[in-house]
């Protein structure tokens, strides 16, 4: 499995703690990243610079688990769904993005998050 995208939900996942320190780790490693979100818009806390894509759902459109969601945002990462993992706290969501064909990590805390992406990735990412 080439996994090489890494979709992230804000509420629930981001706005926890230590999970932007996941984020970032998880970019540096070479894994393109995206935020994926059922809003119109981020906090000014999230710079979008800091990850290669944003899909907002108020912007776009459509809203998770709907399946386009995940094919859009896979896209604007230059991937197919199936080399993509998508994190979010909602089980409905995680099961809407394993529909399309990307590895879902259903999050509950950081620490199991971050042990989960570091053995898909299969990186060190230096938590």
């Amino acid at each position: 499995m080439d996994l090489r995208g890494l979709l992230l939900d804000y509420a629930g996942v981001l706005d926890q703690p230590g999970m932007d320190a996941v984020a970032r780790a998880v970019r540096a490693a070479g894994v393109r990243t995206a935020v994926v979100s059922n809003t119109d818009r981020l906090p000014g806390s999230v710079r979008s610079t800091d990850f290669d894509a944003v899909v907002l759902s108020g912007a776009v459109g459509c809203a998770k688990p709907d399946a386009e969601i995940y094919r859009l945002a896979a896209r604007r990462l230059g991937l197919v769904p199936g080399e993509c993992v998508f994190v979010d706290d909602l089980r409905r969501n995680v099961d809407g993005a394993v529909a399309t064909g990307m590895v879902g990590v259903h999050h509950s805390d950081a620490e199991s998050t971050s042990l989960e992406l570091q053995a898909l990735f299969d990186q060190d990412l230096a938590l």
